[in-house]
């Protein structure tokens, strides 16, 4: 076995769908467990929640879909074709495992689904699994936002074709 097998995981199953306000306290807490800072407050979330020009999508255990194991929150404007995935929020004891990855993908379908021709997001430059992520995902690196965060890092901004 190489290294590289055996370091390799197997992701659980989730179920992905549309968040609901049903999810809205679960969602809360995975922001919370998720980040350290940049924190979405409930009030954004359940906003987003009931957006027609937002998604927010959950991913739920599929084995016991109470438990909300990530999700993804993505944003258009009207009349572009341009859409932002403005976070990946994946539980703490679920990184590692893959479901980064399925967000991304299940976020980049959501976006073709809703006319969008493009994904752009913003990560910070001190987030090197998920500049890996994007990165390994055709994503492209084509500005640098200087105090972006509360802290004062910066965020990378990626953009892909869809």
């Amino acid at each position: 076995m190489s290294v590289q097998a055996h370091k390799r995981q197997t992701v659980a199953p989730v179920t992905i769908r549309p968040a609901t306000l049903g999810d809205l306290d679960a969602l809360v807490a995975l922001e919370h467990a998720a980040f350290s800072g940049d924190r979405a407050e409930r009030r954004a979330i359940r906003h987003a929640i009931g957006s027609p020009s937002m998604s927010l999508l959950a991913a739920l255990d599929a084995e016991d879909r109470s438990i909300l194991v990530a999700a993804a929150t993505l944003e258009r404007r009207k009349g572009s074709r341009s859409c932002r995935l403005s976070s990946i929020a994946v539980s703490p004891g679920r990184a590692g495992q893959g479901l980064g990855g399925i967000m991304l993908d299940a976020a980049e379908a959501d976006a073709k689904a809703h006319g969008c021709t493009m994904l752009r997001l913003e990560v910070r430059a001190d987030n090197g699994a998920g500049i890996r992520l994007y990165e390994r995902h055709g994503y492209a690196r084509f500005a640098i936002l200087e105090d972006y965060y509360e802290d004062g890092m910066e965020a990378w901004r990626y953009e892909k074709a869809l």
